[in-house]
């Protein structure tokens, strides 16, 4: 994560610092410290069980780590993935059964240090406010919301056919990336992205599954720090094309292009299903 800010090997694109450059094969460090957060939480949380309730072996040290991660997010700037690896450390310390009063503690805290820095850069603060009122600029800051609410709205109940989306072609932004959720509407229509959300649905299900068929705390963190993850991403997405949610350039799982992303979404249901076969 450090990487990206050395000039030898970070790569600048659109403004941001986020990726890494080695010998030409470029990859996004931020998508595989989703993986290894929630290896590394699932390990902590498993080895503390009633230290937790203490202040000093609980709160104290998660959000010292939470607070360092944020902050080499807040620098690339990466607020999306701030969101995704807060809603994942969150998940994990819920899981883990720590007390309410310091779960709701860390809530607020992580809600005002996202809101100050959504209000501090203008580009942020559009976005709620395309969100709010997305008829108030439509050419302007909410020009993605409303092509989005087009693609979709075209789909009808089947779409317009495998492929044959008008949008992609210089209307939505970011097509194959955070858009895609909407091409795949107003191609497949309701039925298409209705399946792919039932298929969350039941990837869900399933990881939620095996997590309580696991003996070993730690195989059960590991599982469900996996599936919010997972879970968590796919939804922000959805619901931010759909005009649910503020919009947060959130790619979503197993379909939008992006190799660093899929490599380490492979990677964690690989571990699902070697936890799995174990359980």
């Amino acid at each position: 994560m450090i990487m990206v800010f050395m000039p030898s090997f970070g790569l600048d694109l659109k403004g941001a610092s986020r990726w890494i450059n080695l010998v030409g094969f470029t990859f996004q460090p931020s998508e595989l410290l989703k993986l290894g957060l929630v290896i590394y939480l699932a390990a902590w949380f498993s080895g503390r069980d009633q230290r937790l309730e203490n202040w000093a072996y609980g709160m104290a040290p998660f959000f010292l780590v939470l607070s360092f991660i944020a902050i080499l997010l807040a620098l690339q700037p990466d607020i999306g993935t701030l969101i995704v690896v807060s809603i994942i450390s969150l998940g994990v310390y819920f899981v883990a059964g720590v007390s309410l009063k310091q779960f709701f503690a860390i809530i607020a805290i992580l809600l005002v240090a996202i809101a100050g820095l959504i209000f501090i850069e203008p580009y942020r603060f559009n976005r709620i406010k395309a969100y709010l009122n997305p008829s108030a600029d439509p050419h302007g800051i909410s020009y993605q919301v409303n092509q989005s609410m087009i693609a979709i709205g075209s789909g009808g109940l089947t779409g317009v056919g495998f492929g044959k989306s008008s949008q992609k072609y210089g209307f939505l932004p970011e097509v194959a990336h955070d858009s895609i959720f909407a091409v795949v509407a107003e191609e497949l229509g309701l039925i298409g992205a209705g399946t792919i959300i039932l298929l969350f649905v039941f990837l869900c299900f399933n990881m939620t599954q095996i997590a309580r068929n696991i003996s070993d705390k730690f195989g059960v963190l590991l599982v469900m720090g996996i599936n919010v993850w997972i879970m968590g991403q796919a939804f922000i997405n959805i619901a931010a094309i759909s005009g649910l949610a503020p919009l947060t350039g959130i790619p979503l799982p197993f379909v939008s292009y992006g190799g660093t992303a899929l490599i380490s979404l492979l990677a964690g249901l690989g571990i699902v299903l070697n936890v799995a076969k174990r359980a």
